[in-house]
């Protein structure tokens, strides 16, 4: 708005009042200087281009608002670059130099600008003159077509809110209508407002959009930007690398895991490392801890999952049906999942299932197209490979799920109940404090090892002449459970070993067999700690007992060879209650229900009873 009035004191007055009262309307002013004392017709009458003279003045206008001018319209000769003529010193003697900067520029017409937006938290505050606009619930993952928002007008003491869809006129015009009888505001203006407010808002959200693509994007490229740590420092580099080529690192990684509080599990500590290792791998082994209640699989669980860095573990209390199909495509892929208790995961046992064979999940589910409407129908996908470290208090897993684990038995005789007693009332000592400050620095140097070690393929030479037991189906499984855990002992031990590289002849078949392939050689003593671990581990899978009915057998064995003895009777004749036996070895009355009954199930046990009586 152009405000050409009188150059005195009068006209000064009124165009300053003016210029206020459009301003607060979002109208932008500029105030006409003409010679002091004229006004536009006494002014043209004395140039001798009136044309141009006016045009000139125009030009030079006075911005009348705060801040930066905003570009004004430029006639078409000036935008041309055609000269102007200037009226002359006689005419206008009084006139301000035509030669100064001009405040307003010879430009095409700019848009009008938006109101400035500022945040408060999650709210978003907008002020047009006397009125102030308060915004909640601005979503950028809402479809292109809805900007529904929570909407507050204030002017002075009145204000009105309501929800609203700012891209539904319909709905902007009801807004006004209603806040112009509480705000004492004209509904245009209100309307002007809104149209302002809607673009500025637009503006927000596309900036919010652009954001989340920008980080998404990022993610997408380094598997998961969340909770990764901190790169490693050239002395972390060194002390893990150090380690890594350590001649006796077996044996350090159970000494550590014994410093770090596992009492008593040498053999399970080392599997699990190893395990939650082989999510670098291909195919990596999955483990199921299971025990009794209060046994120490939770312990054995939290004290391998201790040694993985930050952002390459992920564990959850429980997991729902559907729940793994809807996480990050790349969320999971190469690390470890831990789920605290198996009855946590059985409304997700076909999920882990495919996850552990299959290494992906893919699931088409319906959902409305943001574009049209409908319904359509969409595919989300889950990339694996995964670890997988569960456990869980049953007698009698998921059969299923049990033969593509393998499956860790916690010691639970009465040495080891003395054994973590003693290390129990360690850790209440000065010594037990120290070693606990001392903790934190082993599993640092674990977690950075772990960082430097690569996933590079692993080569078994010796493959052709390994055995394996063939009897039953299932050993199909347990014969690759085998194979994993001899490359994920060689994998530990890259940085004590050449790499070797084989150079490939003839044209590239794909875009990993251009360049040269670098693999890692399985050495005989690798299969040789295998083999021993193997023995203790998959022995278990193989058995048709589970861990502790296969330990319950032997301890009747053991009482019933004692009590002959005592009894000078023959093997036949001696017959025992579930009391009696609950007494000599000490379990507890529920836990010998189940496994007497599996023991019977399977004639390991012959029952003897009179009718209506039990064992």
């Amino acid at each position: 708005m152009l405000i050409a009035y009188d150059r005195d004191a009068a006209g000064d007055r009124a165009a300053e009042a003016l210029a206020e009262r459009l301003q607060a309307a979002g109208m932008d002013c500029y105030r006409i200087r003409f010679p002091h004392g004229l006004d536009a017709n006494d002014y043209a009458r004395q140039s001798a281009s009136p044309h141009d003279s006016l045009g000139a003045l125009i030009r030079s206008a006075e911005w009348l608002g705060k801040g930066k001018a905003v570009a004004m319209i430029a006639p078409p000769e000036a935008a041309k670059g055609e000269p102007v003529s200037e009226p002359t010193p006689s005419s206008c003697a009084d006139a301000a130099p035509l030669a100064a900067p001009l405040a307003a520029s010879v430009l095409p017409p700019p848009p009008i600008a938006g109101p400035t937006v500022t945040a408060d938290g999650d709210d978003l505050h907008l002020t047009l003159g006397d009125r102030h606009y308060r915004v909640r619930g601005l979503d950028e993952k809402a479809p292109p077509g809805a900007f529904k928002v929570n909407l507050l007008a204030r002017c002075g003491e009145g204000f009105h809110a309501d929800s609203l869809d700012l891209y539904s006129a319909r709905q902007r015009s009801a807004f006004a209508e209603a806040a112009a009888l509480e705000l004492n505001v004209s509904a245009e203006v209100l309307r002007r407002d809104l149209g302002r407010l809607l673009l500025a808002l637009e503006a927000v959200q596309d900036e919010r959009r652009a954001t989340l693509k920008a980080a998404s994007s990022k993610d997408a490229a380094t598997g998961d930007g969340r909770n990764l740590p901190p790169p490693l420092t050239e002395a972390e580099r060194e002390a893990a690398r150090s380690f890594l080529q350590s001649p006796d690192l077996l044996a350090r990684i159970t000494e550590d895991l014994a410093r770090c509080g596992l009492v008593g599990e040498p053999v399970n500590g080392l599997v699990g490392y190893l395990a939650c290792l082989s999510r670098k791998l291909p195919a990596p082994l999955a483990v199921l801890v299971q025990s009794a209640s209060a046994a120490g699989k939770s312990a054995l669980q939290d004290a391998c999952l201790a040694f993985v860095p930050e952002g390459e573990r992920v564990k959850y209390s429980a997991v729902t049906g559907q729940s793994l199909f809807y996480v990050g495509e790349t969320d999971l892929r190469h690390k470890v999942l831990a789920i605290a208790e198996s009855e946590g995961a059985l409304q997700a046992a076909y999920a882990l299932k495919l996850l552990q064979s299959e290494g992906e999940l893919t699931i088409a589910s319906t959902a409305k197209d943001p574009q049209t409407g409908q319904l359509a129908t969409r595919t989300y996908r889950v990339q694996g490979p995964v670890m997988l470290l569960l456990t869980t208090t049953a007698a009698e897993p998921d059969e299923e799920l049990l033969n593509r684990c393998l499956v860790l038995a916690v010691n639970e005789s009465r040495d080891q109940t003395k054994a973590i007693h003693a290390a129990q009332r360690q850790r209440r000592t000065l010594e037990g404090l120290l070693a606990g400050q001392e903790r934190e620095a082993i599993l640092t140097l674990h977690r950075n090892a772990q960082r430097l070690l690569e996933p590079i393929p692993i080569v078994n030479p010796h493959a052709q002449r390994l055995t394996f037991v063939d009897g039953a189906t299932r050993t199909r499984r347990d014969h690759e459970k085998y194979l994993t855990l001899i490359d994920a002992i060689a994998l530990l031990h890259q940085h004590q070993r050449p790499r070797k590289t084989l150079q490939r002849d003839g044209p590239p078949r794909g875009p990993d067999t251009a360049a040269p392939l670098q693999y890692l050689e399985v050495t005989l003593e690798d299969i040789e700690t295998a083999n021993r671990l193997a023995h203790e581990v998959l022995g278990r899978t193989l058995d048709e007992l589970p861990p502790q009915t296969r330990r319950l057998l032997r301890l009747i064995q053991q009482w019933v060879h004692d009590e002959m003895h005592r009894q000078s009777i023959p093997r036949r004749a001696f017959r025992f209650r579930r009391r009696e036996l609950r007494e000599a070895v000490g379990w507890g009355d529920t836990q010998l229900k189940i496994h007497l009954a599996r023991l019977v199930d399977l004639e390991y046990l012959l029952l003897h009873r009179a009718p209506g009586q039990s064992f």
